[in-house]
């Protein structure tokens, strides 16, 4: 199967990662290792979660899916054979650390309960689930309101994570950072912020790409080109409404 460089990281992933983000709710444990099963054997080495799954997000469902994820690699010993992905949610979900957006001390302890709940001392590429100060993916463009935020504010919160995503870096908890349901402009500034302080760089952006949302070929694509930022495009294959 064909691998492609995954941003500035070394690493060379899949053309196509392993989707987990329905184990749990509408698959099984057993089913979710068969489809680990299955992609390996096809070639894959790329297998993308979140601390929030299974979707529909619930106190029920989140966190299950790692958990089933963690069981594969108790029993089989092959997450050697794994580049693995995650994210810490990105607030809004009153069940995970009462909602609170994702901040450096919040990626502290999703982090610590992920590796916990995976089985795993680490994970390849950490992601910031959704911008904390809001997106317009999922057919959001129409409320997207970025007049609103307060600049300030939205550079202390970045700062503040990438400050914590180094210190976990170093710990060796996560190898490299990356972000979902981004925009340029902050891609953009986490990029200016890692070369300002030495700071981990952002090597991928995980956002809704399709026929239908072409988003990213315009200005995100440019970006994404010089800057060296891999594009891991999530619903591909949507329906018309």
């Amino acid at each position: 199967m064909k691998r492609n460089p995954l941003g500035r990281t070394g690493l060379d992933v899949t053309e196509i990662c392993l989707g987990t983000m329905t184990w749990g709710s509408q698959n099984s444990e057993e089913e979710g290792h068969a489809q680990i099963d299955h992609a390996l054997d096809a070639g894959v080495n790329f297998m993308d979660t979140a601390e929030i799954y299974a979707v529909p997000p619930s106190p029920k469902t989140s966190g299950r899916t790692e958990e089933i994820i963690g069981s594969w690699f108790k029993k089989t010993g092959k997450r050697d054979q794994w580049i693995l992905a995650s994210k810490v949610a990105g607030g809004g979900n009153d069940h995970i650390r009462d909602g609170a957006r994702a901040s450096g001390e919040s990626i502290r302890q999703a982090i610590n309960a992920s590796l916990q709940r995976l089985q795993t001392d680490y994970v390849d590429l950490y992601q910031i689930h959704w911008a904390s100060r809001g997106s317009y993916n999922f057919q959001n463009s129409w409320t997207y309101a970025p007049h609103r935020q307060d600049t300030h504010d939205v550079m202390d919160n970045l700062h503040d994570m990438l400050e914590v995503l180094s210190d976990l870096v170093k710990q060796g908890k996560i190898r490299h950072v990356g972000v979902s349901n981004e925009t340029t402009w902050g891609i953009a500034q986490w990029l200016r912020l890692a070369d300002q302080y030495k700071l981990p760089r952002v090597a991928s952006v995980q956002n809704e790409y399709s026929l239908l949302r072409r988003h990213f070929d315009l200005d995100m694509a440019e970006l994404a080109h010089h800057e060296n930022v891999g594009l891991l495009a999530y619903s591909p294959l949507p329906r018309a409404c």
